[in-house]
């Protein structure tokens, strides 16, 4: 089991900057990938961000790509998302997940266990 909690939400003026934490505890030595999440009112889950916690490699949705940077700091079971230049259409709940060791990094189900997520409202 691993446990995810995620902070740092809240509200922004459009052009704005949020950062948001996910910390884990519990079971995180199988976790190779973490990954970031966001659903708005009435919308599907989307997918934002993934990092490899060996690695820096990363991976962006082509809506936030140059905008958000997704970091991790292994020794504080931290991941990050930053986020820069927000837009209204960046309001949504926002997810942390661990990614299961199959199927492709930006569909959900592919992800076994999920924080609670944190708002973002960003208004005009």
């Amino acid at each position: 089991q691993v446990q995810l909690v995620e902070s740092g939400g809240g509200s922004v003026q459009a052009g704005g900057s949020l950062r948001l934490s996910c910390s884990a505890s519990g079971r995180t030595i199988d976790t190779l990938v973490m990954g970031w999440f966001r659903q708005a009112p009435g919308k599907e889950r989307e997918f934002v961000a993934r990092i490899r916690l060996s690695e820096d490699s990363t991976v962006y949705a082509d809506s936030v790509k140059g905008r958000f940077t997704i970091s991790r700091d292994n020794a504080k079971n931290l991941v990050y998302l930053q986020m820069n230049s927000l837009k209204p259409e960046d309001t949504a709940v926002y997810y942390c997940a661990t990614k299961t060791p199959w199927g492709v990094s930006s569909t959900a189900t592919n992800y076994a266990y999920w924080g609670q997520g944190t708002q973002v409202t960003v208004s005009l």
